[in-house]
Parts: structure tokens; sequence; C-alpha cells
């Protein structure tokens, strides 16, 4: 057996049944071990980043690590941007890339880069292999690296040589015991009394759940506390779809580009409980100012993120499941506070119910998500871009029981559709619609290549306006001067791409044709574009 065998042997014994990659010379001798490997599946990406955004919707939905594989040079410089995605996202990712040989390292030779140093800022941890039998630890280690603790993507960097060589045994190790890594489970006892003392004495709770309650399978534990002590919940844009819209605790998505409901609870609660989230700008504009007006506690496995954007009355740290769990063993006193609920019941119906602007000749981002978010089955995935078709889709979109993925530390644009794949590999027969914009679509169209050559019944949805929409709307206000490098003109005609690939295409110009364009969209077998023709100037604050 050489370091290849070893390394796809020890994938196997880790569980993977899927890479996704794009080979190269150096990364060659393991997909040459992979051929013979039928039980991992394996897609070819168009561009190395998708693979890592691929990784990402896989591990998501499957709760297991994502696997990509890529060859060294530009293959490992391009797939970065996707390793950064699943670190600023807490995503679970084991990303090989193949190197030159290792006796030439460091001369500059041909398609040599220093992978590892250079994804040292954005990566849980990275390896350079230099003995083929120290495989099978590495990759057990990393493994366990991604997936505990806060999860996040680990680098595996093998020279071809390394490939090359055989081993002398085959040594996996049943156990990982990481010196200096002990990540946190249980939460104090202390402070769990705290935290419940807390609540009971709350009159204005309110609980914010982020992408860290994904991440630990932690929603029966919240949804069992928010509801057995009546607390409202807001979400970041991670968490968005904890808890389904009709819920009458879900008062929405905080933030900048939040419901005007959720940003209310979150100005006048008198405790906030953070769980699973790091408080970041785009969700808590003013942490400084939260943190004077009331009382905090924060949930978090990781301990750098308490008290990094905001200071906690009562900071927890632990698996978030774990901690939830621990609280409601000890019980809660529920807190009076059916006055609060029945304020923000109001602003909700309200916010709800309101009626959108509409233009001739073009549609409206939110009715566009009204419509097709009622006709969505109830575990459906929507993987969404980055942009203004991620703020419509976040505050309008109708949440059910499914799931709502998208970029939210980094901000990926093209991240969607690439993600889409990966949720079609994890699970083919789940419902999975892909929304982007036309600016977001042409950073990642050729994975349309994957798709088709799965037939994946993949839906993917185009909010067309011809220009990078969010930032025309940025420069569209003083300071700025007006929209400036923002037009798509040049761009193709989406109608005659999707048909290059042989994939199906409905287009909505006005209002009146949203339903039967919905109806056709997602009652086509297999993929199928449906592209909404929008007005230049919407704006997430219609």
């Amino acid at each position: 057996m050489n370091g290849a065998q070893a390394l796809i042997e020890s994938l196997k014994r880790e569980g993977v049944t899927h890479i996704f990659g794009y080979a190269g010379a150096t990364i060659c001798p393991a997909v040459d071990a992979l051929k013979d490997v039928p039980e991992i599946g394996y897609t070819l990406v168009r561009t190395e980043q998708n693979a890592g955004h691929m990784a990402s919707g896989y591990a998501r939905v499957s709760g297991k690590a994502g696997v990509c594989m890529v060859t060294s040079g530009p293959g490992a410089t391009n797939l970065i941007t996707g390793i950064a995605t699943a670190y600023m996202d807490s995503i679970p990712m084991v990303a090989i890339t193949g190197q030159v040989p290792s006796h030439l390292l460091g001369r500059d030779i041909f398609q040599e880069v220093d992978i590892t140093g250079a994804v040292a800022p954005f990566s849980k941890h990275s390896y350079l292999v230099k003995d083929p039998s120290q495989i099978p630890r590495i990759v057990r280690e990393a493994f366990h690296i991604a997936t505990t603790g806060r999860p996040g993507p680990v680098l595996i960097d093998i020279p071809i040589d390394v490939q090359e060589k055989t081993l002398k045994a085959f040594d996996w190790p049943e156990t990982v015991n990481i010196r200096g890594y002990k990540p946190s489970v249980k939460g104090n006892d202390l402070q769990i009394k705290r935290v419940a003392e807390a609540i009971g004495r709350a009159r204005q709770p309110l609980i914010c759940a982020g992408g860290g309650v994904w991440l630990a399978d932690a929603q029966a534990e919240l949804l069992e506390l928010a509801e057995g002590a009546g607390i409202p919940v807001v979400k970041t844009m991670m968490g968005i779809s904890i808890l389904p819209t009709g819920h009458p605790l879900n008062m929405g998505m905080i933030g900048a580009h939040g419901n005007h409901c959720a940003n209310k609870a979150l100005a006048k609660s008198d405790l906030l409980i953070m769980v699973g989230t790091r408080a970041a700008d785009r969700a808590i504009i003013q942490p400084d100012e939260i943190q004077r007006r009331m009382a905090t506690i924060h949930i978090d496995v990781d301990p750098a993120e308490i008290g990094k954007n905001m200071q906690a009355a009562v900071p927890l740290v632990g698996d978030v499941k774990v901690i939830l769990r621990q609280i409601l063993d000890l019980g809660v006193t529920p807190p009076d506070c059916q006055e609060w609920r029945s304020r923000l019941a109001d602003y909700r119906r309200a916010e709800l119910s309101r009626q959108f602007p509409s233009r001739p000749g073009s549609v409206f981002p939110g009715t566009v998500m009204r419509r097709l978010g009622d006709r969505l089955d109830d575990d459906a995935v929507v993987c969404v871009d980055v942009g203004q078709n991620q703020i419509f889709t976040c505050k309008y979109l109708p949440q059910k029981h499914g799931r709502l993925l998208t970029s939210g530390g980094l901000g990926t644009m093209g991240y969607a559709l690439p993600a889409g794949v990966g949720v079609k590999v994890a699970q083919p027969e789940r419902q999975t619609v892909v929304i982007c914009g036309d600016g977001s679509f042409q950073m990642a169209m050729n994975e349309l290549a994957a798709v088709k050559y799965a037939n994946m019944d993949l839906k993917i949805l185009l909010f067309r306006n011809n220009t990078l929409g969010l930032v025309h709307q940025i420069q569209s206000r003083p300071p700025y001067h007006g929209p400036f490098g923002v037009s798509l003109d040049g761009s193709p005609d989406f109608e005659t791409i999707a048909a290059a690939y042989g994939i199906p295409c409905v287009t909505a110009v006005g209002e009146e044709e949203l339903e039967r364009s919905i109806d056709q969209f997602l009652g086509t077998p297999g993929p199928c574009l449906m592209i909404c023709q929008v007005h230049p100037d919407v704006s997430t604050t219609d």
C-alpha cells in the first residue's frame, strides 16, 4: 500500500462517501487510488473554489465533514475562498491538496505554493504530510478536529512523493487523543443556575439563536426552552430556519438587514440570551448599547467568541445542545412576560401582512419569496447567494421545517449553486432550491455542468436586474454620488446558457406570470432555471 492508497483507505474508514474535487498532476496518485474504491463517489467541479462550497453544502445537511480534494499551486489557491467561507461559518470540512515533491519544497518550482501557511489565518488546523506512515493518524485527527468543538475546515497537504511511497504498515488509530485540544462540552453548574435565575426574573426576555444551534443539532432543545418558558426568539442570518415563520414565538431575523419586529424586540428586551451566535456586526449593530441596556447570557462552544464583540453578564462555554439540556433539567421558572409576547406578536402580524410594491414589467423579490415559499416542501433546502437576493430571501421567504443555507460570515458571492450541488449529493431526494442574482450566478454558472451530468433535481431561481444590486443600492445614497462599476452589461442570455447545458428555463417578466411560472419551475422533472425580471432600482428597504 502506498501513501495515496493509505489516504483513500483512511477516508473510507472515516465514513467518507463522496469527494468534490479537481485533479491535477500532484494529486494524481490519490485520484488513481480513488478510482478503485467505488464506495466513495466523486464530483468533478469546474473551478476549485466550488469544491469547497459543495463540501460545505454537503456538510451542513448531512451532519458529516465535507471533503474536497485539489491539486497544488493554483488548484490550492483557488480553494482558499472555499476554505475561508467554511471557516467563517464554522462548517466541518477536510480539504486535501496535492503538493510538489517534498525534496523540492521551498525552491519555487512549478505549481508550488505554501498552502498550509496561506490558509493558517482561516483554517482550524493544517498538516503538511512528510511520512506516508503518518497518513492514517493525520486523517483521523483531521476529521476529529474538523467536527468537534467549534467545527471548521482542516487542510491536509500531501507531496506527490509521499503519496507514491510504500508504507511498512497501515496503522489505523481507533481513538484520537490530541494534547492541548480538549473542547469544552458541559457548562459550568453555577453558571447554569445563574441562567435559570436570570430567566425567572426577566419581564422582557429574548432568545437570539444563531448557526451554532444547527451545528450542535440543538433545535429541539432550543424549542423546548423557548416554548416551556414562553420566551420570544429572534435569529441571526445563520439561524434563520431554526423556527417556522408561523411559530408564535418567532420574531424574525435581527440585524442591519433584518426584520422590523426582531430589531424592535432586541432594542426593548431586558434579558438577551445568545445561543450559538458570535454577536457579529451584521447581526448586532451596536453591541455596546445592547450591553449597556440589558443583561446578556452568551452560550457558545468557542471561548474566544464570548466577550469578543459584547461582554456577557453570564458566559457559558460548552456544547450548545448539552448546555440547553442542563438548563432544562435544572428547571426554569417561566417569566411573567405575557404582555411582552403580545406586544411583539402585534408587530410581527403587521410585518407578515405588509403589502409589497409592484412595477409593470418586473417582479418584486419579496412577492416572489412569499409565493415560492408557500409551494415548497415542508423540509425543503434553500441555498441563497449573497447580495439583495440574500436579504430578500432571509426577510421574506416563509420558513417551514427545512433549511436555509447561505454564506453569512464571509459573504461569498457564487456560494449558492455549488452548495446546492453538495446538498443534492448528500440528500438526492430532498427538494433543493438555489436563489441567486445575475451577478453571483455568473460566478458559479459553470457548475451547471455538474448539475446536468448528475441530472440533479435542482431548481435555480435567478433574479435578473442587470446590476450588482446591493452595491447599486449603497452607491445610490450619500455619501456616494450614484452607481458606478456595477452594470452587468455584456451578461449572456441566461435562457441560452441554460439551453446549452440542456436545462429547461422558465421566465417571469411580470407578477401576473408568477403563479404559472413557479408551478412550471417546481414541477419540471430534473434541473430547471427560473429567471425573474427585477427593476434595477429595487431596494431591500422598499
